[in-house]
């Protein structure tokens, strides 16, 4: 009778030891196949400032686990405070329907892309030149450091007298803003007031290294537009990230 037990035992023990590790090379092979899969979909769709390599993505893959682990909603705008300069005059108008699915990596922060009209592709993604030449004495057109210079960005003159002294960032420089061509949507670096009406009114979140403690808190992400009317909101808070970084309402 012991013996028989004994028996049972030893093919139950060998049956879950097999099972077990027939599982483990299962998960780990879905695992290794998912981070292949998720690599070349992240080198593919643009990778921003980060090098588009593989310790680029190992950098971004660990923010992605801290960002993660944190709980840390960006769409939470209680994070920001509501006190200091503002260049919104008013509460923004609250944006209509859901927010865009953003793709989960913790950088580029980007949306899934959207079919755009061409008219209203066309206005967005000439704010920065319109800007630039519409006020040559206090910003700057050129490629954008913080995207790898892989698109445009409008830039604070370097040195303005009227700067506040609270828009200082090492990462940031005298970048204000610029348009992702993917996507669409755009960063845009505000005071903290304006980024929490921005994010109270729907019409973006949070960027995720600013809830790490490593940017200022308004650089900010907004959603791509659907409309003309969105461009017309969108506009409104460039100009509000023009007047943090040079002291000037435009």
């Amino acid at each position: 009778m012991n013996n028989q037990i004994a028996d049972y035992i030893n093919k139950f023990t060998s049956n879950w030891k097999s099972s077990s590790l027939a599982l483990l090379g299962t998960t780990l092979g879905a695992g290794t196949l998912w981070l292949i899969s998720d690599y070349y979909a992240w080198v593919a769709f643009g990778t921003g400032g980060t090098p588009a390599n593989l310790n680029g993505y190992l950098k971004i893959t660990k923010f992605r686990i801290r960002r993660a682990l944190s709980g840390d909603d960006l769409k939470d705008a209680s994070r920001l405070s509501p006190k200091g300069q503002s260049y919104i005059d008013h509460n923004l108008p609250q944006r209509q329907g859901s927010p865009p699915k953003i793709i989960s990596r913790t950088l580029p922060q980007r949306q899934y892309p959207a079919s755009l009209d061409p008219a209203i592709y066309k206005r967005l993604h000439d704010l920065p030149h319109k800007y630039a030449e519409k006020h040559p004495d206090l910003l700057i057109l050129d490629k954008s450091i913080t995207e790898g210079r892989s698109t445009d960005a409008i830039y604070a003159k370097p040195g303005l007298p009227s700067r506040s002294s609270g828009a200082k960032d090492k990462i940031l420089g005298d970048e204000i803003a610029h348009v992702h061509p993917a996507e669409n949507s755009l960063h845009v670096w505000l005071t903290e007031a304006d980024a929490k009406k921005v994010v109270e009114a729907g019409w973006g979140e949070r960027f995720p290294l600013s809830s790490l403690g490593m940017v200022h808190n308004g650089w900010t992400f907004l959603y791509a537009p659907r409309s003309m009317k969105d461009v017309d909101v969108i506009e409104e808070v460039v100009k509000a990230g023009i007047g943090n970084l040079t002291g000037q309402k435009v």
